[in-house]
């Protein structure tokens, strides 16, 4: 009889909305460990410090957020830290591309989106290819040539040789006989200090990197990676109206948790991006990278990275990248 009545307050309490003990939902007690997978200055790293930013502006979370980077393997270092932190409540990190390419790429690189715990799809975004003011390239068709009368002998500063970057480089080479070198460096910081600096010739770069160089004029742009023009960019062709028709390589961030991270952790932290989308600092964060924002739940972030995976793995096949799985 006690159970039953029990049971009963229990349903009628439920239903009325009012805190049980031993029910309330997932709050954070410590520092959250957001994660970025590159150096400082990178795309990575500058979504990441601008989450943390406005979360503690806006006052969303009763905890500080603090962005950990670690940078190394293309994700893999990250993506090992989420799995050693499983079922961890307080570590979150930024996704890219980067974090579906390199399992497919690397046999060493077996720890794929879906088996950690994706929370929400926040972006997507172009790419720019920039050369310095003074470069002798004033467009895409300039560079490609000089890079097929002289194989091997231009540059290009980048990430991993798994992110975005290489994979429309590939494209390009073998779309146009052209051959340039890649350089790979771990932070973004360092990939625009090589350009300007003169120690490579071209760069591919987020919006959210090259923004403040290109809008203070110590930057070109030949071509957007982009489906379309973009606002601000009007007169910049992109890739394909540039003459090379390669797929578009889309990059995409988001927020991933560790493997059997507990509902309602997830929960929480899916209503966290809900109200951080929902500030002017995000908004205006949108419009100064030109970001297509994206909202998507855990569920839908799951079943996002099934396709997107399929469709990496052809673009890189056309592109001659070698596929492990």
């Amino acid at each position: 009889m006690r159970q039953r009545l029990l049971l009963a307050c229990v349903t009628f309490l439920a239903a009325a909305g009012v805190p049980l003990p031993g029910f309330a939902e997932f709050v954070p007690s410590q520092t959250i460990d957001l994660v970025a997978h590159g150096g400082p200055g990178s795309g990575n790293d500058v979504m990441a410090r601008r989450l943390a930013t406005i979360i503690e502006q806006e006052k969303l979370t009763p905890v500080r957020v603090q962005v950990s980077n670690r940078a190394g393997g293309g994700s893999t270092t990250a993506s090992s830290h989420l799995v050693n932190k499983k079922g961890d409540t307080h570590t979150i990190s930024v996704f890219t591309v980067v974090w579906v390419v390199d399992p497919l790429t690397q046999e060493a690189a077996h720890i794929r989106l879906n088996d950690l715990t994706p929370i929400t799809r926040l972006v997507t975004e172009p790419a720019l290819i920039v050369v310095r003011p003074d470069s002798p390239f004033k467009t895409l068709a300039d560079f490609i040539n000089a890079a097929k009368e002289k194989p091997g002998k231009l540059r290009q500063s980048g990430g991993s040789i798994t992110s975005r970057d290489n994979v429309v480089r590939q494209l390009l080479m073998k779309i146009s006989g052209a051959d340039w070198v890649y350089i790979s460096f771990p932070g973004g910081g360092e990939r625009i200090a090589a350009l300007l600096g003169g120690h490579v010739d071209m760069m591919m770069m987020d919006p959210s990197e090259a923004g403040d160089q290109v809008r203070a004029g110590k930057l070109r742009v030949l071509a957007q990676i982009s489906e379309q023009r973009l606002e601000g960019f009007k007169d910049i062709p992109t890739v394909v109206e540039a003459g090379y028709k390669i797929p578009d390589v889309p990059q995409t961030r988001g927020i991933v948790g560790p493997p059997d991270m507990p509902a309602d952790a997830v929960a929480y932290y899916e209503k966290l991006f809900e109200r951080l989308r929902k500030t002017e600092s995000w908004k205006k964060f949108l419009v100064e990278n030109l970001l297509e924002e994206v909202n998507e739940n855990s569920a839908a972030t799951r079943a996002f990275l099934t396709t997107y995976e399929a469709q990496l793995r052809e673009i890189l096949k056309e592109g001659g990248v070698k596929v492990v799985r």
